[in-house]
């Protein structure tokens, strides 16, 4: 089987089709990828790299069996896709990772009703030139089929490197941070942007200031780092450290350091329906989380006893919830740790993902031969 795989993000930026593109050729699939310029996230082009104006012409005499979208925002980049399936007659899948055009919205992206409209005509348009539709969270089904009536969507979760799960490897070296070897560290790592609540971790912060052995490492950067920086040195604030940005592989050892692990949202509808892929990491990780979002991800957190949930932009449920597991024995944060390791083997192991995933790609194939 030879698939074609069209992301806006692919090597060597940190994401989750990475690994998917590597387990899908060591079984003996043939995989192209058509991306863009890799500049996540500080919008610089990495050395060595160059745009192509036109992909789909590099593609003109390569045949496929399945076209395969990743669907990260912006959710628009499925457009060539859909040419290059329909021009070779082949199939479409479409991995949806996030709603359009409710993101937009939530994030304060776009506020126009007309445009938001305008974007959902396109996104309607894709959806329907699409043979499969997969989402990230089971929330997601009932909003994709309203926008892509008559097709076919499953429910088809992410995962994360293995490495997550595994011990860390004690020959990889990694920077010392103090806060994480001492005291009652509780890390949040990702994106530092405004659709992560970064208001409610710090005056959740303000309010534990009483209690310094519990401090929060912040790693990752993004829109909101800037303030959040300036926040800290307005406040006083002792109990947040900002980390910085890691590379991908050097995140399990640092995430097996945590006391607690951090996943915030705002409150907003639409974060109600997705899963942070970060969730899975945790999970993985097996330490406790504090979710401090709403919906989908809250009840994943809560039905896998991986940790506690708390109201999105709630800062006292917040820090009421890291305090209860700080006073908590030591022996009970571990089995609530490993629920989530438990749960993430059951439910997000890659291997059995990726298996499910080429059963999909089968099923499309069969239905259209190749050119």
């Amino acid at each position: 089987m030879r698939i074609l795989v069209v992301s806006q993000y692919f090597w060597p930026e940190g994401f989750r089709i990475n690994d998917l593109v590597k387990s899908l050729v060591e079984r003996g699939i043939e995989v192209d990828v058509l991306t863009g310029k890799p500049n996540y996230p500080d919008g610089l082009i990495y050395k060595g790299y160059q745009g192509i104006i036109y992909g789909p012409f590099l593609l003109r005499n390569r045949k496929y069996d399945v076209v395969f979208v990743y669907g990260l925002s912006p959710i628009l980049l499925a457009i060539p896709a859909v040419f290059i399936a329909w021009l070779k007659q082949k199939k479409l899948i479409i991995w949806v990772q996030d709603l359009w055009p409710q993101s937009l919205f939530a994030t304060g992206y776009i506020k126009s009703s007309f445009l938001l409209q305008s974007v959902e005509v396109v996104v309607r348009w894709i959806y329907r030139h699409a043979d499969l539709l997969l989402v990230q969270s089971q929330a997601f089904v009932e909003s994709i089929s309203d926008l892509a009536p008559g097709k076919k969507v499953i429910y088809y979760p992410n995962s994360v490197d293995s490495s997550f799960a595994n011990t860390p490897d004690p020959n990889l070296k990694q920077l010392e941070i103090e806060m994480l070897d001492t005291g009652f560290p509780v890390i949040f790592a990702g994106n530092v942007g405004a659709a992560q609540a970064i208001e409610c971790i710090v005056d959740a912060a303000l309010l534990l200031q009483e209690v310094p052995q519990i401090r929060f490492v912040i790693f990752g950067s993004g829109s909101k780092l800037s303030w959040l920086s300036d926040q800290i040195a307005k406040r006083g604030l002792k109990n947040i450290y900002l980390a910085g940005r890691f590379p991908i592989d050097a995140m399990p050892g640092y995430l097996q350091k945590a006391e607690v692990l951090l996943v915030s949202l705002s409150d907003e509808p639409i974060f109600a329906l997705t899963v942070p892929n970060k969730i899975q990491a945790y999970m993985a990780s097996g330490r406790p989380i504090v979710a401090s979002l709403n919906g989908e991800g809250a009840r994943l957190v809560e039905e896998s006893g991986a940790g506690i949930a708390s109201p999105a932009e709630d800062s006292v449920a917040l820090a009421e919830a890291i305090l209860s597991l700080y006073q908590m024995p030591a022996q009970q944060r571990r089995q609530i740790g490993e629920n989530g390791r438990i749960y993430y083997r059951n439910h997000f192991d890659h291997e059995i993902l990726v298996d499910q995933l080429i059963d999909h790609l089968k099923i499309c194939d069969a239905k259209k031969g190749m050119l």
